[in-house]
């Protein structure tokens, strides 16, 4: 499903560190049941601008509205109740099992001391389902690959049962079978649970396979917003990112590839 209703807005939308703005007038919707994905060049802004809208720090100027209230009239748990951040290099507590760990999605409503109902455990079930983190259930963390441990925070976070999804680059360091596999997640949690999401990410090809939007951010600013065909072209990428690329679409998948423009080898050399 695609949805038309935005979740979560910011207009003129200035956001920085330290009263020094990094990313100005920055308008963005993030709807039900989208994938929206952020890309630009490393420093540009797009983790500063991700932690902004999930109120972990203050806009410079503009506003962000969460189902059309002001985030800053929202109390810390009632954001939490709507919205859901997964940063870049979550901590690992030692020795916890996947389970307990997604049990922590639930201190938004009960707190941390509270007793767990049906509902909490109902909600628990639904992430771990959801994430196809069910047998991985009884595991540590620290027993857990890169790709599983991924899943298990998304689980965590989506125990919030919040209506909107913010991660920060979710496939770092991860390897390319782990990283569609947690795309892959995302994906379904926009399409099947109309959840919006909004996903910081490097890789261009992925964001055009997983995005139903595009966010191009360089030099301070939204350069290209848009699906990825009107979006990664090589005129706005090559403008971003400060290098010619080619822009291909794959016959069989209808999914874009971005490739840099070098030079074709000598017939001699290619022979080699």
């Amino acid at each position: 499903m695609t949805g038309t209703g935005a979740r979560l807005q910011a207009r003129a939308l200035d956001v920085g560190h330290a009263g020094t703005r990094v990313l100005g007038a920055v308008d963005l919707a993030l709807r039900a049941g989208e994938v929206t994905v952020l890309v630009g060049p490393n420093g540009c802004g797009k983790s500063t601008l991700l932690r902004t809208v999930a109120g972990l720090q203050p806009a410079l100027g503009g506003e962000v509205r969460i189902d059309g209230e002001p985030l800053r009239s929202l109390s810390r748990r009632t954001l939490s109740r709507r919205l859901a951040f997964l940063p870049q290099t979550p901590l690992v507590p030692a020795g916890v099992t996947v389970r307990e760990l997604v049990r922590h999605g639930r201190y938004a409503h009960r707190g941390a001391f509270a007793r767990h109902t049906r509902e909490d455990a109902e909600s628990i079930d639904w992430a771990l389902s959801v994430t196809d983190a069910v047998p991985l259930a009884g595991k540590r963390l620290d027993e857990l690959s890169g790709g599983e441990r991924q899943r298990a925070w998304l689980a965590t976070v989506l125990a919030q049962r919040a209506d909107i999804l913010l991660l920060d680059e979710p496939t770092t360091y991860l390897d390319l079978r782990h990283q569609f596999e947690v795309l892959d997640v995302v994906r379904r949690l926009a399409a099947d649970h109309g959840i919006a999401c909004g996903v910081v990410l490097h890789d261009l090809m992925q964001a055009a396979a997983y995005g139903d939007q595009i966010l191009v951010i360089a030099d301070g600013r939204v350069t290209a917003t848009g699906p990825p065909a009107e979006v990664l072209t090589p005129g706005t990428i090559g403008r971003a990112f400060g290098f010619e690329v080619s822009v291909v679409r794959d016959a069989e998948s209808g999914y874009l590839a971005c490739f840099p423009r070098r030079p074709a080898p000598e017939a001699d050399t290619a022979a080699r």
